[in-house]
């Protein structure tokens, strides 16, 4: 790894230490070839320039627009053009029209607003213009009025031959760009930049080659960004200004050259590091040879000691499940001592339906001796009506004693509570215990097991009328309230819960030994849980425990899911 990571600064190194060293050379002859380009437009913008002055003051020229015979004009023209080598020269008379000109074929036509020709009449001097072509590109003029005794008698116009500058430049290497003040190519060695923005140019040139710029980044990693994309290859960007009117000249470099240079050198470098990494590794290897022998032995004691393991984590599992047995029997043995604690209530409240039976069956024998059958009746609904209470009082006690089932239903909480208060009844009748409940008008509906949502209303119930044994004015409130959920508050005035932390933790209980194992509210929070909500305990303000039930509400979407 350390040779790698020194082959890796190495490389780094030197490949941008000689892409900058062989860039800053290729751009020093860039800028080079810059401005020979630059002095080579110079030059031919300033020797046509001095042909319109020296035209304009032609005598022949001159009687020829004075007298309107333009008989021997052209071959003038055509004479002049090949002793100083201009691109084409056109006169105009004082209206426009082209009556000279050494490209006969404009002969007659009518320039009066051409630019050259309406800057000419405005300047009195000579002018420069770059005319848009209809095919793309310029053309380049120099013109100049002509005037005899303070009278216009026409014009002359010299066209520049920019083209050969481009034809000159297309056998290079290099991109040659000329823009003018407000950054529009007019000269460039790619025809179809011309008259486009600058920016724009070279946009249209690179969004078309972006697949090929990014194959080619993996060849340019570790060296500087390079400055622009020309057909997805990376080039050296050089700009010049060109003293004519806010010219600018840029030339476009490829980075070949750099990266072939870069790249023989740090293929010898990969080389030599390449030959010492195998040296390396072969060294490595006998060393790995030897580790491997040993690494047997251990692997050996290893999977004796994963057998070992196995049996341990076997034997853990196997105690856990019985653990969890045991929980769930001592949580219904719980349930079961809790039913002996009511057994003596509930049978001393079947001792009064008992005995108002015996009494009604006396009358009614009595009615029946006196011929009075339908008296008798009555006595023998309400004797039915006693027999009716007597088996709602063992049904709830049976309800309780089984374990519940997991058959979730729409359950109304207001009939659980009073289910659980019917259930409680024979204990709240031992002692003077003020119960007050609060429940909406409306049905609060939600969906769970009923048996089990009645144990843990029972349970609080039953661990509220414990806190409260030593409290002069024992009370109990039951408040029921609908909102986003449904919220079961059981509230007492008793000593409160010294430690709230761990009132859900099994076998967590204040009470004296024989009177609770510490399961009933570990096995209340497990119940809510398993029903979609949470339980809840906390210290009133005023003194006492509050316990809170909270269940989602069965709506109506959660009615057309069942």
């Amino acid at each position: 790894m350390l040779l790698m990571l020194l082959a890796i600064a190495v490389v780094l190194t030197t490949n941008r230490w000689l892409s900058e060293r062989f860039t800053e050379t290729t751009r020093n002859r860039a800028e080079l070839r810059l401005a020979l380009y630059s002095g080579n437009i110079i030059s031919e913008l300033q020797r046509t320039s001095v042909v319109p002055l020296l035209l304009a003051d032609d005598p022949a020229i001159r009687d020829a627009l004075v007298k309107s015979n333009f008989i021997g004009t052209t071959l003038r023209l055509i004479e002049v053009q090949r002793e100083i080598g201009v691109a084409s020269i056109m006169l105009l008379d004082r209206h426009g029209f082209a009556v000279g000109a050494t490209n006969r074929n404009v002969l007659g036509a009518s320039h009066r607003s051409a630019p050259y020709f309406v800057d000419a009449l405005r300047s009195r001097d000579t002018v420069f213009s770059a005319s848009p072509q209809e095919g793309g590109g310029f053309d380049f003029t120099y013109s100049r009025v002509i005037e005899a005794n303070g009278q216009i008698l026409g014009a002359i116009v010299v066209a520049v031959d920019m083209m050969k500058h481009e034809r000159a430049w297309a056998g290079l290497q290099d991109a040659v760009v000329v823009t003018d003040s407000a950054g529009t190519v007019i000269l460039a060695t790619n025809s179809s930049w011309r008259s486009k923005p600058i920016d724009q140019a070279l946009t249209s040139v690179d969004s078309a080659s972006a697949l090929d710029r990014a194959l080619k980044n993996a060849t340019e990693w570790a060296q500087n960004p390079p400055d622009a994309y020309l057909s997805g290859e990376a080039v050296l960007r050089t700009e010049a200004r060109v003293p004519f009117q806010g010219w600018r000249m840029l030339t476009f470099t490829a980075y070949d050259s750099v990266r072939e240079r870069v790249n023989g050198v740090i293929a010898l470098e990969i080389m030599g590091f390449a030959i010492l990494a195998a040296l390396t590794f072969y060294l490595l290897s006998r060393r790995a040879w030897s580790q491997s022998m040993s690494f047997q032995r251990e692997s050996a004691e290893l999977r004796l000691l994963n057998a070992r393991l196995s049996r341990e984590i076997a034997e853990r599992e196997k105690a856990q499940k019985n653990l969890e047995v045991a929980e769930l029997t001592l949580a219904q043995s719980s349930k079961l001592a809790a039913l002996g604690e009511m057994s003596a209530a509930v049978s001393h409240e079947l001792n009064q339906p008992l005995a108002a039976m015996k009494t009604y069956l006396a009358g009614a024998r009595l009615l029946l001796q006196r011929k009075r059958p339908d008296e008798a009746l009555s006595s023998f609904q309400r004797i039915d009506d006693l027999i009716d209470r007597m088996g709602a009082i063992t049904r709830q006690l049976k309800s309780y004693a089984r374990k519940g089932g997991e058959a979730f239903e729409p359950v109304d909480m207001r009939a659980c509570v009073s289910s659980a208060l019917a259930m409680m009844e024979p204990q709240l009748k031992q002692r003077v215990v003020k119960i007050t409940r609060t429940v909406p008008r409306q049905p609060v509906m939600v969906m769970a097991d009923r048996l089990r949502l009645e144990q843990v209303i029972i349970n609080l119930l039953r661990n509220a009328l414990d806190a409260t044994k030593d409290v002069k004015d024992p009370q109990i409130d039951l408040l029921l309230s609908l909102g986003e959920t449904a919220i079961l508050a059981v509230r007492d005035n008793g000593t409160g819960i010294s430690e709230i932390g761990s009132v859900f933790e099994p076998f967590y209980t204040t009470k004296k030994p024989g009177d609770g194992v510490g399961l009933g509210l570990a096995i209340s929070s497990g119940i809510v849980t398993d029903l979609g909500g949470r339980l809840t305990a906390r210290n009133a303000d005023e003194g006492g425990a509050v316990f809170e039930i909270q269940l989602p509400v069965l709506g109506t979407e959660t009615k057309a899911a069942e």
